[in-house]
């Protein structure tokens, strides 16, 4: 899938992808939605989130928790307050152990509970994405405090290509529950 380069495709992007990641989620039963992931432990080998998740909740809070980060960002800065989009203690380089820290927070949410977060953030990040014009979201350097990159870039990344992300590893959960 092409990155969105309007607002309008950034919205029907990140609508299109959250509703095939629900499609998907709905197409289990609830003991599929809630088991274990039980992925081949060579996945573990390639990126850190192959051992971090542990099941459909802990993806959703994750997702949730990008979008927070998203919201914070833009919601402090557009009113005056300079604010990394990461937490200060934690660089590109880092990020990693920021989502360990998310997935530590999460480990008493339930799995309904961790749909709700996720519908309710998803539904801000849409109304947000909806205020900007096109080149604030995509001109580079709109607003100063997204550095050298576009609003845009922030929000696709948290939307339609995390959704992408969640959809993969949903598929290959799917696999492994119905053998």
């Amino acid at each position: 899938m092409p990155r969105p380069t309007t607002k309008e495709g950034m919205l029907q992007a990140a609508n299109e992808q959250y509703n095939k990641l629900w499609l998907l989620i709905n197409s289990m039963t609830e003991e599929e939605q809630e088991a274990a992931f039980n992925f081949d432990s060579k996945l573990f080998e390639k990126e850190a989130h192959w051992k971090r998740d542990k099941n459909i909740k802990d993806v959703l809070t994750h997702l949730s928790e990008w979008h927070e980060l998203l919201l914070s960002w833009v919601n402090a800065n557009q009113n005056g307050i300079a604010k990394p989009f990461l937490p200060e203690q934690y660089s590109w380089k880092t990020y990693g152990d920021m989502n360990v820290e998310f997935w530590k927070k999460h480990q008493n949410t339930t799995y309904k509970r961790a749909k709700t977060l996720f519908k309710g953030s998803h539904e801000r990040v849409m109304e947000l994405i909806a205020t900007f014009s096109d080149d604030e979201l995509f001109v580079k350097k709109y607003f100063t405090w997204t550095g050298t990159t576009n609003l845009g870039g922030y929000c696709v990344s948290a939307t339609s290509s995390h959704y992408d992300w969640a959809i993969k590893k949903m598929k290959l959960h799917i696999k492994s529950v119905r053998i």
